[in-house]
């Protein structure tokens, strides 16, 4: 019962973030969907922070890396929104930012988690 309510706060909180961020920052490119590329992104690097550093020396407990990874990162990266705006950009033809969301969105993703890994290494 105890991991439910870790996942069900960290995925409120994250959830409320990604709200805040993506209504701030999706107006900013007509055809872009930053404020959900930046949660994306975001959320890629702290996910490999998170499980970089609960590899590295059990520094963190498996009750903190489920509130984090599963719980926060779970509600504030959002595949369904990605997803639903991908849709959106075909149905207007729109293959060049539809083509430049999704390979971006993807590769700077895997990119940030690599990061987030490298950038527990570092934390001592």
């Amino acid at each position: 019962m105890k991991q439910l309510l870790l996942v069900f706060l960290g995925g409120g909180v994250g959830s409320i973030l990604r709200h805040i961020i993506s209504r701030t920052f999706n107006n900013y490119f007509q055809h872009f969907y930053l404020g959900t590329f930046v949660v994306n992104i975001i959320g890629c690097l702290i996910i490999g922070l998170v499980l970089g550093l609960s590899l590295k020396n059990n520094l963190l407990t498996q009750n903190q890396t489920l509130l984090l990874t599963t719980g926060f990162c779970g509600g504030f990266t959002t595949f369904s929104s990605f997803a639903l705006e991908n849709h959106s950009l075909l149905k207007a033809g729109d293959i060049l930012h539809f083509s430049l969301y999704t390979i971006s969105s993807i590769a700077v993703g895997i990119l940030a988690v690599v990061i987030g890994f490298w950038l527990s290494k570092l934390i001592h």
